[in-house]
Formats: structure tokens, sequence, C-alpha cells
């Protein structure tokens, strides 16, 4: 017994302590290892590790792969983490089914899962190599069905991704499943095929940074919801984003005081938005205000900024903010904003937290390039969303929702939006009032004396008898109410308070719905 107990002392010790010529090599690199990067994460002390002798035979420290539980904040999360020093962190049978058995525990336990993936994918071994005996090779848990666990977990727990070198394979289609992908300059890459392939195949010489890189995925793919400078920043990200969200859809999102008063009014909140509904301003400026302390966590802020989404707190509830920026396309809805639109609505909706929307734009951006890049399919992904959605819903009309928004942004009768409020400002309409005096006065205008003068005093007209939120709610029982723009943050909030115990009723009978992908 003492020969064993001394066995296994050093086997661990050995495990724990890894290869030290290899980690000065990850570190040289920019990175850290595998087990110092759950520490940055977890709690101290509270990370319990599984199958810690997976591979020590044949020298493959736990596999290649770290999992196990612990906490954050307090709050329980399964965690898995590739370890680059043994085999590059390549993926075999033992490490995936590690990998896919941590899912499937997190799923078990309706816990988040949080992914920290550093590898090339799939290991390619010969006969004669460590690490080619395999335990249950013809076990269904493996690298290659990792997509398996991750689908039945999808809208089940939340589902974190963290790259943290240059992955490939299997380590990209997994974390492209999950819910949310974090990046980090210079050592973050996803490719399905890497540089010396593409060279090969296709004759094109490019780096790994412009392939797949995290500024790439950030601003161009909308794969990345977060580029960060570091991995301590990173994993400082994922903590504050696993604050705003419940261990599972079985539960509400964490209730956290922030001491800011529900009742508070902002009466500089109005000045921040120009009365000319062409001039530009910082919607960012709108959230802070309205949102708890000034405090959000805004996602994908590099990908189609036509529309922001992040998560905050009203009330110190957690909520999904949805608003349109006039800084970006005078924030024109976009097939890119359309898809990062509707994939937070989605998680929102599976997640129960409440959605707010912020609604301040011309429509749907024209023209042969949004029509040729399938605007019609994507946009439907956001009226789908917006369809499917059994959260609390509020959308707030703060300056203009013309056209094809009165869909995209919910503002129509009949997309059950539980409530729908204007600013004084407010217009919203097929077409706004100098559009649609084009339309109709055209010929008129054409012939007129002074055509410029005939056409602002049709414009004033229209605007005074179409355009006047206060008159459109007179008629228009949709509208619940026209607000002062500095009660905003107070009427959110009670509307809040009262939806926060709606019924998400019953699904019609069927396996899913066919979102228009």
């Amino acid at each position: 017994m003492k020969e064993r107990m001394e066995e296994l002392q050093s086997v661990k010790e050995r495990t724990l302590r890894g290869s030290q010529p290899k980690i000065d090599k990850q570190h040289k690199a920019g990175k850290l290892t595998a087990r110092e990067r759950i520490d940055l994460l977890l709690d101290p002390g509270s990370f319990f590790e599984w199958n810690m002798l997976s591979g020590h035979a044949e020298g493959l420290s736990a596999e290649g792969i770290v999992t196990g539980a612990g906490k954050v904040e307090g709050r329980s999360v399964c965690v898995f983490s590739q370890d680059a020093t043994i085999l590059g962190g390549s993926m075999g049978h033992r490490h995936g089914y590690k990998m896919h058995r941590a899912i499937e525990r997190a799923l078990d336990m309706r816990i988040p899962i949080v992914g920290l993936y550093d590898s090339p994918g799939a290991r390619v071994e010969k006969p004669d190599e460590k690490g080619s005996v395999e335990v249950m090779p013809n076990n269904d848990r493996h690298s290659g069905s990792i997509f398996y666990p991750n689908t039945q977990s999808s809208g089940v727990i939340p589902q974190i991704s963290a790259i943290l070198g240059s992955c490939a394979g299997a380590a990209v289609y997994s974390p492209a499943i999950t819910d949310f992908i974090f990046m980090v300059d210079g050592i973050s890459h996803m490719f399905i095929t890497g540089p010396r392939i593409v060279k090969s195949a296709v004759g094109q010489a490019i780096t790994m940074d412009e392939l797949g890189g995290a500024k790439i995925h950030a601003r161009i793919t909308g794969l990345a919801d977060l580029r960060l400078r570091s991995e301590q920043e990173c994993f400082r990200a994922i903590k504050r984003l696993l604050s705003f969200l419940p261990l599972s859809n079985s539960e509400p999102p964490p209730f956290k005081g922030t001491g800011d008063d529900v009742n508070r009014v902002d009466e500089k909140i109005a000045e921040l938005v120009p009365d000319i509904p062409s001039k530009v301003y910082d919607m960012h400026r709108i959230i802070e205000r309205v949102c708890d302390n000034g405090d959000f966590l805004e996602l994908k802020p590099e990908f189609a900024g036509e529309v922001i989404v992040c998560f905050c707190r009203m009330g110190g509830h957690t909520v999904g903010l949805i608003a349109n920026q006039p800084m970006v396309k005078a924030g024109a809805m976009t097939v890119d904003s359309s898809d990062k639109q509707a994939r937070f609505m989605r998680f929102c909706d599976a997640f129960n937290i409440p959605i707010v929307l912020l609604i301040d734009t011309p429509g749907y951006m024209p023209g042969s390039a949004q029509e040729h890049g399938a605007i019609i399919r994507h946009g439907a992904k956001v009226v789908y969303a917006h369809c499917e959605s059994k959260v609390p819903r509020i959308g707030v009309i703060l300056r203009k929702c013309y056209g094809g928004a009165q869909l995209g942004m919910g503002n129509t009768p009949g997309f059950h939006t539980d409530f729908i409020f204007y600013w004084p400002s407010a217009e919203a309409g097929l077409l706004g009032a100098k559009q649609s005096i084009e339309l109709f006065y055209r010929d008129e205008i054409a012939a007129a004396k002074d055509p410029d003068s005939f056409r602002a005093e049709k414009v004033r007209l229209y605007s005074e008898k179409f355009g006047n939120p206060i008159h459109h709610a007179s008629g228009n029982l949709y509208v619940e109410d026209v607000i002062h723009p500095a009660e905003t943050r107070k009427v959110l909030i009670q509307a809040l308070q009262f939806l926060r115990t709606k019924s998400r009723g019953d699904k019609p009978p069927r396996w899913h719905g066919n979102i228009p992908l």
C-alpha cells in the first residue's frame, strides 16, 4: 500500500508539474498553460479534476486535456482546458472522451460549460507512437463526436468558448456551436485549413492572422463575440459574462443588487438625441443612462456595428438589450446585423432573459449588395426570432422606425411584443414624412413655383398629422404609451417587474421549427 501511495503521489506530482521545457516554450509564445488558465478562471481552491491519471503511462499527462468542475464567483461550472504541451494539444480518443464527458456532466448537472481551446484538431498517429493505444477505440465519446453533446446542450446550459491557440478541425467546429466565443490578439486563430494547406491547394500566401486571427473573426466573420488583448483580460470577461447568465434554462438569471434607484429619472437623456432624424448620435450613451450604474457588456462590438447587442441590469435583473446605432450606416439594418440580432435574441429567449429594444432606424439598407447578400433570408431570421420569442419583450421608439424595421424591431401588432413605448420625437410607419411626400406629391412638387417651400410645407403638415406619436397613440392601442424620455429607465423597470411572472405557454406539437438559415 505504501509503495502504491508513493507511486500515486509521484504520478500526480509529475502530471501537475508538467514538462518545464515545454512550459517555457508555451510562455515564450505569449501563452499560459492549461492549468494556469483554469487557475485564472475558477475561484481559488474550487477545482475538482477528473481523469487526471489518463495517459500518464505513455507520458501523455492527463491525455493533453484538463477537465473538471469548479466555481466562478461561487457558482458552479464545468471546464476543460486543452494542453498544447502534450502532442501540441491534438485530440486523441481519450482526449476527446474527457472533453465529451465534461460537456455531458455539465448538461447532467444543468451548469455552464467553459471550453478553453488550444488544439490543431484530431491527432494523427503512427501505430508505434505514444498514445496510439486507445481505451475503448469504438466508444462513441471521442473528438469526432464532440458536436453531439454541444448540440444537446444548446439552449439548455450556457456554453462559452475561449480560443487560446491556433485551432482547426474539431477545435473550431465545436466552439462554433457554442453560445459565445472569446479570442485573444496575437495567439488566437480559427480556420478549417491552415496557411500551408491554403498555399498548396490554391496558391495563396497568407498568414495565420490574416486567415483566421482574432481581428478577422471579430470584425469580418462575426464569429468572435469579444476580442481581448491578453488571456488575463479574456478570463475577466468570461467571468463577467457568466455573472449575467443563469446556470441553465430551468432558472432565471441571477439577481445582483446594484444600488441604482429603480425610480431614477434622467432629465439630460433627451438632449443626447437630435430632433432632426438624419442627424447621428451615439446610442451607447443612451444605453448607459438606462442601465444600472451605466454598466453593460456589449457583444460583437466590432461586427455589424449598426446594431448593438449587450447584457445589462435594470433594477438588479439581467436584461438583453438590442439597439440601433445611428452612428453606423445610420442605424440601417443589414445582412450581418440581422444575424447578430437574431442569434442574440434566440439566446435570451432560451435562457429566460427579457429583451429590451431601443429603436431608431430608417429600415433595412437598400441596394444590390444587400439584396444579393440575401437580406430577405437573413432578415427573416430576425422576424422568426421575434415570433418565436416567449420571454418579455419591450420596445421603445426614440426617433424613427420605418418600413421593414417595423418587423425587424418587433414594432408590429401580432408579433406579441409585450409593450411598445414611444418618445414624443418618435415616428413610425412604412415611410418617413419626407419620403411619403415625395411619393404622393412628386408631380405637384415639380410643378410648384417654389418646389422646396412646397415640399417643406407638405412635410410639416404630414408630420403634424401622421408623425405625431401623441395623435398616433390615440387611435393605435398597440402603442402602450408616449413617455417622457427622462422616465425611460423607470418605465422599463416597471414593465419588466410586471412581466417577471409572464407565462411562456405551451409550444405547438412539433420537433422544432425550420429557421431560415
